[in-house]
């Protein structure tokens, strides 16, 4: 009897160390990918941000430890940084307001209608079947001066005769919310669409009205999509250098921090301040969503 337990008791041990050398096994591409794919660059970045110009060779650099790079940068490009996250800001609450309430729609209203629930669903989708360029390159021709929009406020007196759209931080953000719009919308809708009805109707029958319910019910039990929806938004509109580009819908007064960083490294070929701003972009944003999800009550969600 004693060597029977013995040997289960062996056995029961050896089960759990076998599944967790399958699971390693399992998760060893995903590791390699991860290694290769994040850390390996990351590290190069931070070492090309440390470096300094060669005094030999014009345009190279040398491996060094000059964190002088990061508190120049701060510095000389303070306002592109405050104007990155500021923009990225609108662009996130103003996708939310109009995410938000067509979220709804498709995900708890139109539920008796699922032709049509799936048909806005493909419509919210269908601009991912196009590229990021061309959707934003087709609207600086829509909002440019001989555009109608332009023509017809101007008609309306809205604009003044000199005035115009591109090239102004109203078209950057305008571009940043249109285009981070499905990254929004679809995790509210995952969300809402497992919303219990039967909830709402319970709140309705306690004799609050409908913005009480939406306020004390609704919002409560979807904030993971809210939370979901405005971190896929804000984090890469925050570093986004199309919009803001003067090729496309920005101009010199709009530039953002990722123009800057595409300056730095395609154009004055300085690669340590590119390099030095990425990590600091990498950084504060790595702050912020920490805070926010903390704040959120999410923190499942990090």
């Amino acid at each position: 009897m004693a060597i029977a337990a013995l040997a289960g008791s062996t056995v029961t041990q050896e089960a759990p160390r076998k599944k967790s050398r399958i699971a390693l096994i399992l998760l060893l591409p995903g590791i390699f990918y991860l290694v290769l794919f994040f850390i390996v660059p990351f590290v190069s970045l931070v070492i090309t941000s440390l470096q300094v110009p060669s005094a030999t060779n014009f345009g190279q650099f040398d491996t060094a430890f000059n964190w002088q790079t990061y508190v120049d940068v701060v510095g000389q490009y303070g306002t592109q940084i405050l104007r990155s996250f500021f923009f990225a800001l609108l662009a996130t609450v103003f996708a939310l307001l109009f995410s938000y309430p067509l979220a709804y729609f498709i995900g708890v209203k139109a539920r008796r209608w699922p032709l049509l629930q799936g048909l806005m669903l493909v419509l919210v989708i269908a601009p991912f079947f196009i590229s990021f360029l061309l959707r934003t390159l087709a609207w600086k021709q829509i909002l440019s001066d001989e555009g109608f929009v332009v023509s017809a406020l101007k008609a309306l007196s809205v604009l003044g005769p000199q005035d115009h759209i591109t090239g102004t931080p109203v078209a950057v953000v305008f571009g940043l919310t249109y285009n981070f719009i499905p990254f929004m919308c679809l995790p509210l809708y995952t969300t809402l669409e497992r919303l219990d009805v039967r909830y709402l109707e319970a709140s309705n029958d306690l004799y609050a009205g409908p913005f009480a319910t939406f306020r004390k019910v609704t919002i409560p039990l979807s904030l993971p999509g809210i939370v979901s929806g405005t971190l896929l938004t804000f984090i890469p509109a925050a570093g986004d250098y199309v919009n803001a580009s003067s090729e496309f819908l920005g101009g010199s007064s709009s530039t953002m921090m990722g123009n800057v960083i595409q300056s730095n490294f395609l154009v004055q070929l300085n690669y340590p301040a590119a390099a030095a701003l990425s990590i600091f972009l990498r950084a504060i944003i790595l702050i912020i969503v920490s805070a926010y999800v903390k704040r959120s009550g999410t923190d499942d969600l990090l």
